[in-house]
């Protein structure tokens, strides 16, 4: 084997092994939060329970797998308030936030579990509500994990909460979602940043660092049988 012949091997096998540690990249099950900005929808800077959206403004969340909020599935659906409040007048001393809320898709879904059709809200809350109050006026049962990570709203899913999903069974980023996660918790963090229980270091698979093994190893051995002939 020549050391030509090593360097092209090289060069050929690692963009595989590469390509093997983003085949294992892990995934999240969880509810995104998303806010109307004019006629699109943007990943909220700050979760639910410390946002206070104003009157007329328009609030999503989405509950799909995702690794990040770069890939984070938005709500589907109709984001119009004045037709999702068309049916609820002002008030004086309150105010108006219009609900969309996605259950995603079957792919989705945690085992065993059928995701509820999406459903559009318009609560009536005081000035001050955030809106985890606004979505708690409309949409119970909600659950909530020790870190203040959104895990369920009106009762889905009835179990889990942020939890990995490795990827071979993860569904494509935004799969089942149209063209128009923090996010879902206390903070603008997914649950991959957030501490939750389904949290990762992030770091490389193991499957990667052992297929780099193999190259270094498969190189040294070839380079040894290069200088033994020369």
């Amino acid at each position: 084997m020549t050391r030509r012949t090593v360097v092209l091997f090289l060069a050929a096998l690692l963009p595989l092994l590469a390509g093997a540690g983003q085949a294992q990249a892990t995934g999240y099950r969880y509810w995104s939060f998303w806010e109307r900005d004019g006629g699109a929808w943007t990943y909220a800077t700050q979760g639910p329970s410390l946002a206070r959206p104003s009157d007329g403004d328009v609030q999503g969340f989405r509950f799909s797998v995702s690794e990040d909020s770069a890939d984070a599935a938005k709500p589907r659906g109709t984001a119009d308030f004045a037709a999702i409040c068309a049916q609820t007048p002002p008030r004086d001393g309150e105010k108006r936030v219009a609900l969309v809320i996605d259950f995603g898709t079957p792919a989705d879904a945690p085992g065993g579990e059928t995701p509820p059709a999406g459903r559009t809200a318009c609560a009536r809350v005081s000035p001050d509500a955030t809106t985890a109050d606004a979505l708690a006026a409309v949409a119970k049962p909600l659950r909530y994990d020790t870190s203040a990570l959104l895990c369920a709203i009106a009762g889905y899913p009835e179990k889990g909460c942020g939890e990995q999903v490795s990827g071979e069974n993860a569904p494509a980023p935004g799969e089942g979602n149209t063209p128009n996660p923090s996010g879902s918790s206390g903070s603008s963090d997914s649950p991959a940043s957030s501490g939750s229980s389904g949290s990762s270091d992030g770091g490389p698979s193991l499957g990667l660092v052992a297929g780099i093994a193999v190259v270094v190893l498969l190189g040294a051995a070839a380079t040894w049988q290069v200088r033994r002939r020369g």
